[in-house]
């Protein structure tokens, strides 16, 4: 019933199993990666900025917003600025061009003016600045007059002098008295016309007015005429 029995060998060491050897290229691919990892770390460290705390870089982000926001109200700023610098512009223009048909219509008035003065009765006397026309009414203690003058071979510069009237007529008490009001300061050019007004003495009714065309105050006549208050 039993068969044939086999022989066991005995080994009182025993064998060992051989281990696998580690592929050369996987060492030299971890030696690469920490190689890399390191050099990485080195240049963070000696080369590039800290790294910013999480603190720092909340204020950082807190700084860049109101920067931000601050450039935001800038540029709506000089866009106002623009559009208040155009308007401006427009307005100059407006002014300009209003300002030179002002000039143009005075220029017109002047030439108008002139023909009318000219077509006024010549000053009897003649002098070198003719007295044309005249006319004074009194308001309260006030001598109003609108004198226009005149000047033949008028140059482009205007002649300085001043009006001096003398007004002739009943003072206070009903006696003839005559008043000298202060110069007034003309300049001439081919023709001018004064508008204006002088005080009066209390009680003084003026009748006759004297202008006087002086060169200067109790200078040189240059024209003269007598005309009525009315």
């Amino acid at each position: 019933m039993l068969g044939p029995s086999k022989s066991v060998a005995f080994d009182p060491y025993g064998r060992r199993r051989k281990h696998k050897k580690v592929p050369a290229w996987l060492v030299l691919l971890a030696a690469g990666l920490a190689a890399g990892a390191a050099a990485v770390l080195v240049v963070q460290e000696r080369y590039l900025p800290p790294r910013l705390s999480a603190e720092a870089s909340a204020h950082l982000k807190s700084s860049y917003a109101e920067a931000d926001g601050e450039r935001t109200r800038l540029r709506a700023q000089l866009a106002d600025t623009g559009q208040k610098l155009e308007r401006a512009v427009a307005e100059n223009r407006r002014l300009a061009d209003e300002l030179a048909a002002g000039r143009r219509t005075i220029g017109d008035l002047q030439a108008d003016l002139g023909s009318l003065v000219e077509s006024l009765p010549p000053d009897p006397r003649a002098g070198a600045v003719q007295v044309r026309a005249a006319r004074f009414r009194t308001e309260g203690e006030r001598l109003l007059y609108d004198v226009v003058l005149s000047r033949d071979g008028a140059g482009s510069k205007p002649l300085p002098g001043v009006m001096q009237l003398v007004l002739a007529g009943a003072g206070k008490r009903g006696a003839d008295t005559t008043v000298r009001p202060e110069p007034v300061a003309i300049s001439v050019h081919a023709f001018e016309s004064l508008r204006g007004g002088v005080p009066l003495p209390e009680g003084f009714d003026p009748r006759e007015a004297t202008i006087h065309v002086l060169d200067r105050p109790e200078g040189k006549l240059l024209g003269m005429r007598v005309l009525r208050v009315k």
